[in-house]
């Protein structure tokens, strides 16, 4: 069985880790056979992580992806070759990710301690019969406060009714979380777990990282990235596109 985490955050959005530090965090303490980067609305840290494990030989595959701000709540994007953009209702965005081959996953479902998709909407997108209006898989297997609050109701309710594939990611902002969820699946490559996700062939599993491994100093400053910092940072994008083009 192949190990993959399938949601990370690099200091390209609001994670304090940069690329090369993950890859190498990946290589060097962990076992995993395939990482998904999931930056906040943007791709860069994935394709640019795809891009040195080829370089570099690491060990393991990386897949693209994106946590993807629909107006109802995160979604991942994975397998990805293009943004999907933000602020789109969650049936949108789920056609965008399907149109260009990628997997949809429901990140910590349910969850009322970060932006997350309700259980209404994911049952409005499983009753769908619009074309690539369909969810692949859901998150049960995530660390995090946000993600353990929910994973008891998210499982029974799957177990019971929905019925997709079960996933795990670390949802890690920090070194030191990562791999602290993943996904179990048959075989070792990323085309591999990609089929293991559409026959539903995944496990998810979460033992967690503690918070002095992370560090307290660490996690004030991440919160001030996540609230402060990348918030700017996007909000400044629309603003120096404008001023670039009225400067031409």
């Amino acid at each position: 069985m192949g190990a993959a985490d399938l949601h990370t955050h690099t200091s390209l959005t609001d994670g304090m880790m940069d690329v090369g530090a993950l890859l190498e965090q990946v290589q060097r303490h962990t076992s995993l056979d395939v990482l998904a980067v999931t930056d906040h609305d943007d791709i860069t840290a994935g394709l640019l992580a795809q891009q040195l494990v080829q370089e570099r030989g690491y060990r393991f595959q990386v897949v693209v992806g994106e946590e993807i701000s629909t107006l109802e709540g995160h979604l991942l994007g994975l397998f990805l070759t293009r943004a999907v953009p933000p602020l789109q209702p969650l049936a949108s965005t789920l056609r965008m990710i399907h149109e260009q081959g990628g997997l949809a996953v429901v990140p910590h479902p349910m969850s009322w301690l970060t932006f997350s998709v309700g259980q209404r909407s994911i049952e409005r997108a499983l009753a769908s019969t619009r074309d690539g209006v369909y969810i692949d898989a859901i998150e049960t297997g995530n660390p995090t406060a946000a993600g353990q609050l929910t994973q008891e109701k998210a499982q029974r309710l799957n177990r019971e009714r929905y019925h997709l594939a079960e996933v795990g990611g670390s949802d890690a902002h920090f070194l030191a979380a990562v791999g602290s969820g993943y996904t179990l699946f048959p075989g070792a490559t990323a085309e591999e777990l990609r089929q293991a996700i559409l026959a539903q062939q995944t496990q998810a599993l979460a033992p967690g990282v503690s918070l002095t491994a992370i560090g307290y100093g660490e996690l004030v400053k991440q919160q001030v990235r996540s609230l402060v910092v990348h918030p700017t940072r996007v909000m400044s994008r629309p603003l120096l596109r404008l001023f670039r083009g009225s400067q031409q």
